[in-house]
């Protein structure tokens, strides 16, 4: 079984891959039978990754002290609810966990855009496969989840007490699948600065998902907020807690994105600042992965130590500066005629609005 897992996420990478060079490619070249190949590889993709998760779980459950992965956060006395929700409890699998709900996005907005958006659809799937192929190297290379042990111990170690709660089966996947959704429109805006498509269509085509990962950050906060009163004794909700402040700052920046983007569709303003924004979004997804798993500052939810920080951070300078650039060069067509009618008009008010909580975040 650890086998199928280590060569599903072997296969994904490859495939990972191949969709980007097809994708450009088939898109460069005007070649479609390519651009669908790429579509074909992103969804067998998604299919390896779901086998590796498979494999996962089903070793969870079945208690295979084998894997390092599962000594470390099972036993045998642990419930089987709590040997499910282990696959999110310790680093290698909520990275692979994570890893899954993006090749699952992935292959959703690949079938969304199959007949649509023909000009960007291919460089937007081409950057989230470039997000997988970076999860997918950590997978593959430098924190795998289908590690043996020279020696199978008789027990596993247990998962915290802590996460023996009903909560870690709500809060870290709606948590999850809002950090993780941000990742298509965001892909979509960097699609658009690649291709020179500046107009409101790539807006158009990622509203649902922006307001999909909008709510499910929302409930991610509310649900931890409450998880947090309940085991932590904290006596209240919030206690500004670095992990806490990183899954904070998306949700206002989303918030913020969301209200500004209506400005564009009607007065066809602010199209930096969207753009702008949906980056800083992802980024912050990023960041706040970074400020969990790089144990670089002491939090309550630092449960696992590990050396992904240098390398998450690596990806984030990386992509904040590959985008920053895409910025810069397109900004003369990302000009705006239009202007505010008054300071006391309603688009000033959203912009007022948006730089509060921007403001906030920053704060934060």
């Amino acid at each position: 079984m650890p086998q199928l897992g280590n060569l599903a996420l072997a296969i994904a990478l490859i495939l990972a891959v191949y969709s980007i060079v097809a994708n450009v490619y088939g898109a460069r070249r005007g070649a479609p039978d390519f651009v669908v190949s790429a579509r074909h590889a992103i969804w067998a993709m998604c299919a390896m990754v779901t086998i590796a998760v498979v494999v996962l779980w089903i070793s969870l459950l079945r208690s295979d002290f084998s894997l390092e992965y599962v000594a470390a956060y099972s036993s045998t006395t642990l419930p089987t609810v709590y040997k499910f929700t282990s696959l999110w409890g310790g680093q290698q699998g909520s990275l692979l966990f994570w890893t899954w709900l993006l090749s699952i996005f992935t292959s959703i907005a690949a079938f969304q855009n199959r007949r649509r958006n023909p000009e960007i659809a291919p460089y937007a799937l081409a950057v989230l496969a470039g997000v997988a192929i970076f999860f997918l190297m950590m997978l593959n290379f430098v924190t795998r989840p289908f590690d043996l042990l020279a020696t199978v111990p008789a027990e596993g170690s247990d998962l915290n007490p802590l996460l023996q709660n009903y909560w870690m089966a709500i809060h870290p996947p709606s948590l999850y699948t809002g950090y993780v959704s941000a990742t298509v429109p965001f892909a979509f805006g960097a699609a658009a600065l690649i291709t020179g498509k500046l107009d409101d269509g790539w807006i158009r085509s990622t509203r649902r998902w922006a307001i999909f990962s909008w709510f499910f950050l929302t409930l991610g906060n509310m649900f931890g907020a409450r998880w947090a009163y309940e085991v932590l004794g904290w006596g209240g909700y919030w206690a500004w807690d670095p992990v806490e402040n990183a899954a904070f700052m998306p949700w206002l920046v989303m918030t913020a994105y969301l209200h500004s983007v209506m400005i564009q569709e009607r007065k066809d303003m602010l199209k930096v600042w969207n753009l702008s924004l949906i980056g800083l979004a992802f980024g912050l997804t990023l960041f706040g992965t970074f400020i969990t798993r790089s144990g670089v500052i002491s939090s309550v939810h630092s449960f696992t130590q590990s050396g992904l920080g240098p390398y998450f951070l690596s990806f984030l300078i990386t992509v904040t500066l590959a985008y920053t650039a895409l910025l810069i060069f397109r900004s003369k067509q990302l000009r705006s005629p239009a202007e505010f009618e008054s300071y006391l008009s309603r688009e000033a008010a959203f912009l007022f609005n948006n730089l509060m909580l921007v403001g906030i975040a920053f704060a934060v």
